[in-house]
């Protein structure tokens, strides 16, 4: 189940065929897994290993963001508006 909704996530925001690295794909993936962490640790609230994770999480989807801000704009802008990240 997890590996489909990885792929679904990959063929979603991929640039071009057989992209499976760019910073788009990169970004959901993490987006993704941080929203499942977060929903995790509403109900275990003691978890810290956990939240340890989704800092490095949260961390490494902060460089790509600021990566990508630096390379091409108007894509940070496309993939924050499609993920919803930014309020």
């Amino acid at each position: 189940m997890i590996q489909e909704k990885k792929a679904e996530i990959i063929s979603a925001n991929r640039i071009h065929e057989n992209d499976t690295g760019s910073p788009e794909v990169q970004i959901a993936i993490l987006t993704e897994r941080i929203r499942n962490l977060t929903e995790h640790l509403k109900t275990n609230k003691k978890d810290f290993h956990s939240r340890r994770g989704l800092q490095k999480m949260i961390g490494k989807r902060r460089n790509l963001l600021n990566y990508l801000t630096k390379k091409d704009i108007n894509r940070y802008r496309a993939i924050i508006e499609k993920l919803g990240i930014r309020k």
